[in-house]
């Protein structure tokens, strides 16, 4: 069944879940140092999964193609941005990360590069390097 066309109502949603997970996170780390984690609740599982799907699928609206297949799993798995297509097998360009380091980068808190260098983000071929279309903007 192929999926509804990304609006920007649901960008600017997503980008809020996003901004959302990323403060969360910061809090997190700083109660740890200071107080009990947790005693705030963070993000609706809901929400983060929505923001996740609807970014990636933003990107991949905005970029078509079948050269580049970005991966947050366990929520999705998308191809975009043009040039030589792969059909079959684990594509040559890889995109991988988790899901708040995906929110991270298409809020604009998180750079490309420290996602890399910390490994929570893989980038795999060639034309995996896809930071220039993050952070993701409402157009």
């Amino acid at each position: 069944m192929p999926r509804k066309a990304v609006t920007a109502a649901d960008i600017r949603a997503a980008l809020a879940v996003a901004e959302a997970v990323t403060d969360a996170a910061t809090e997190a780390v700083a109660a740890a140092s200071g107080k009990a984690a947790g005693t705030e609740p963070g993000p609706d599982p809901t929400a983060v999964r929505t923001a996740v799907r609807v970014t990636a699928q933003a990107i991949a609206e905005r970029h078509p193609g079948k050269t580049v297949e970005i991966r947050i799993p366990p929520y999705i798995a998308v191809q975009a941005f043009g040039g030589l297509r792969h059909t079959r097998g684990t594509p040559p360009n890889v995109v991988e990360t988790d899901a708040r380091t995906w929110l991270a980068l298409v809020a604009g808190r998180r750079t490309w590069a420290d996602a890399v260098a910390d490994g929570s983000l893989k980038a795999s071929g060639t034309r995996a390097d896809i930071s220039t279309v993050l952070p993701l903007t409402v157009e």
